[in-house]
């Protein structure tokens, strides 16, 4: 590693630590966002567009860190500041406090003059601004390239912030400041979800004719939450123990060549096209039917199964030699296990481990639907 970027890692960590080390006087610290419609905060008026910056309280327990989202709709780096909104943050930053900064989908309007930064000059100058904020009064400041728009050509996702993308980036590196780069990361989402799977996460309304690949729709606000709160754990590991949910989020950019490697490709049955009627297995009662998912899949560990066990049927008493669930879908059942009996219905999950026995029948009126599974065996 190079001197010169190991002073940039070493300030990166001394920086992003500052909002892990605040004193106890300035909790919950405090997350402000400075962005644009992608990241703003919409009422129930709006549903169901929603901003990114609005879902992200979701992932932080309000006692330890409290969201303030100052993203307003068609603001860009320039207009929000001319605007006296970066005045209003300032007012409010502290200690250990996190700005995060998303801007670009409005700066590249030419036709603007009051909104349009040139990508390589203004652009840049006008984060700058929002950098020195943050860190004059010692808050830490994480600059965000501007998320995807969900614009395909001839089958390919187009890049339409490629320039205001760049000049984030290197903004970063110059002030050794935090970077996200949700462009990337949010590229990499829309195209392993693919062109029509992707149209959910964003703004569609039928009612109203209204759609568009820019902003999001609830599910798409809190998938792109995740992927920022994602990276940022990256940046900093230490704040994912004080996270609420997970951030096992989005795909990485190598998602395709990664599917194109598999020795077996992944699929979809239905259970219509495997269904076969067999009496009660384990020399049990009545007829039943089997559904053997994925029975013939190769270089599979596992066995799953759906039994449909019909009036008075059931599966006898048998000794297990390895460990085996079912779950009751619908029905009601009289489960034995290691000599005893209970009454089972929907919800109930039924663990036999190696060494028991058991058996179930039917009860009731309704048929008794079961999901099984064990292990394959090798």
């Amino acid at each position: 590693m190079s001197a010169r970027l190991a002073g940039r890692t070493l300030l990166l960590a001394l920086l992003l630590g500052a909002c892990l080390t605040a004193s106890a006087a300035d909790t919950p610290r405090r997350i402000f966002i400075a962005g644009d419609s992608t990241a703003a905060e919409y009422g129930p008026e709006r549903a169901p567009q929603a901003g990114w910056g609005q879902m992200l309280q979701g992932w932080f327990d309000p006692a330890q860190w409290e969201v303030r989202n100052h993203a307003k709709g068609g603001r860009s780096a320039r207009s929000f500041i001319e605007e006296g909104r970066l005045e209003a943050i300032d007012r409010e930053l502290r200690r250990g406090d996190v700005l995060l900064i998303q801007f670009g989908h409005n700066d590249a309007k030419r036709e603007d003059a009051t909104r349009y930064d040139d990508p390589a000059l203004a652009y840049p100058q006008y984060l700058s601004r929002y950098v020195d904020v943050a860190q004059t009064h010692g808050a830490t400041p994480i600059l965000i390239t501007p998320v995807a728009r969900l614009i395909y050509d001839f089958g390919s996702l187009l890049d339409t912030h490629g320039l205001y993308t760049q000049s984030v980036k290197q903004l970063a590196a110059q002030r050794q400041v935090a970077l996200i780069d949700l462009n990337a990361s949010s590229s990499d989402w829309i195209r392993a979800l693919g062109e029509q799977a992707a149209k959910p996460y964003f703004l569609f309304v039928p009612a109203q004719g209204k759609a568009d690949g820019t902003h999001f729709s609830t599910a798409g606000a809190t998938a792109v939450a995740c992927l920022v709160v994602r990276d940022w754990v990256d940046l900093e590991p230490s704040l994912k123990p004080q996270l609420k949910r997970d951030i096992d989020c989005g795909a990485p950019a190598t998602a395709a060549a990664d599917r194109a490697a598999q020795a077996y490709p992944s699929r979809i049955v239905h259970e219509a096209d495997i269904a076969r009627d067999q009496p009660g297995p384990h020399g049990g009662p009545g007829r039943t039917t089997a559904y053997s998912f994925f029975a013939d899949e190769p270089a599979l560990s596992f066995v799953l199964r759906k039994r449909v066990l019909q009036a008075g049927a059931g599966i006898g008493l048998h000794q297990h030699h390895k460990d085996e669930i079912y779950y009751v879908i619908s029905g009601r059942g009289l489960y034995a296990l290691d000599g005893k009996q209970y009454d089972v219905g929907p919800g109930d999950a039924l663990l036999t481990r190696a060494g028991s026995t058991h058996a179930i029948q039917q009860a009731g009126d309704a048929p008794l639907v079961l999901m099984v599974s064990y292990p394959r065996e090798p």
